[in-house]
């Protein structure tokens, strides 16, 4: 029995290949549309992907400034700290003084006599916020102004609401591109496999009427959608890493726009590649028996 199981597969896989290379220009079409769908597909992920760590980056760094009413007392100022550290979406909140707000604007400055002799006076003491969801910003600027005693919030809105909004978009793309690229995928590969079956249609016909089992049958094709969704994998992996990093390359080129981080593509091929590998597979086999069914109605 295990030598027949054995013998079994060997069969299997010769045959699928067998039919690979029957139609070999198909074979290297479905390969070629596949892996593009993957790479596009995959493209839009990995910006959606650096988009969020920008946007975790941005929401670590970004702070809402809380600027506090200049008739306010030292201990009504600090009651204040309590107040916006109870707010929801406040992380931490740090109390700056306006002796420190002035040394932090003088830094680098010090030889300039314009400002050698500004008083700390003209600032205001302020809270430096840091939220936990940077997507919710608009709603925690809002409630830190109705805090009394609070005259004035600055924060980067718009800046991050960009980040947002483009990851959003970014997510959505993706989302509907991995749709479409399930459906043309099972649309290739139903082709090959029909193809294959075609021209073995009266050979499949005498096997089931000798008595060949469905899963004698199927398995060869079977076989052959698993070498195209692995091949397809192959190749996008590795056009991938090439095409992110020419990308990276020419972002890091431009000092203006440095201020966007690229997350390594070493820290991605993993991830990449076995999420190319499950679609592949997935594609394959499942076109394989979709496709096959209704020739095994003999």
């Amino acid at each position: 029995l295990r030598h027949m199981t054995r013998t079994n597969a060997g069969y299997y896989i010769q045959e699928g290949f067998r039919g690979l290379r029957s139609h070999g220009f198909f074979t290297f079409a479905a390969i070629g549309i596949i892996a593009a769908c993957l790479i596009i597909t995959g493209s839009i992920a990995l910006v959606a992907v650096n988009l969020n760590y920008n946007l975790n980056q941005l929401m670590e760094e970004n702070e809402i400034l809380a600027y506090v009413d200049e008739r306010y007392s030292a201990k009504q100022t600090k009651a204040l700290q309590s107040e916006l550290s109870s707010l929801d979406n406040i992380a931490s909140c740090q109390f700056i003084s306006k002796e420190e707000a002035m040394d932090s604007y003088l830094d680098g400055l010090e030889d300039d006599a314009l400002y050698a002799d500004l008083p700390a006076s003209v600032l205001r003491d302020r809270y430096a916020l840091q939220v936990t969801d940077i997507t919710q910003l608009t709603t925690t600027i809002a409630e830190v102004e109705q805090v009394k005693g609070v005259v004035k919030v600055s924060a980067a809105l718009d800046v991050a609401n960009g980040f947002v909004t483009v990851r959003n978009v970014a997510v959505g793309v993706t989302v509907i591109l991995l749709s479409v690229l399930l459906v043309v995928s099972f649309f290739i590969i139903s082709n090959a496999i029909k193809m294959a079956m075609a021209r073995r249609e009266e050979e499949i016909a005498i096997m089931k009427m000798v008595g060949a089992t469905n899963a004698f049958v199927r398995w060869p094709f079977v076989v052959e959608g698993l070498v195209l969704g692995i091949a397809s994998a192959i190749v996008a992996s590795a056009l991938q890493w090439g095409i992110y990093s020419l990308i990276t390359q020419a972002v890091n080129h431009y000092s203006h726009i440095r201020l966007v981080s690229i997350l390594p593509y070493q820290t991605l091929a993993l991830p990449v590649s076995c999420v190319y590998l499950g679609i592949g597979l997935l594609v394959g086999v499942c076109g394989s028996l979709i496709t096959i069914r209704k020739f095994l109605r003999v």
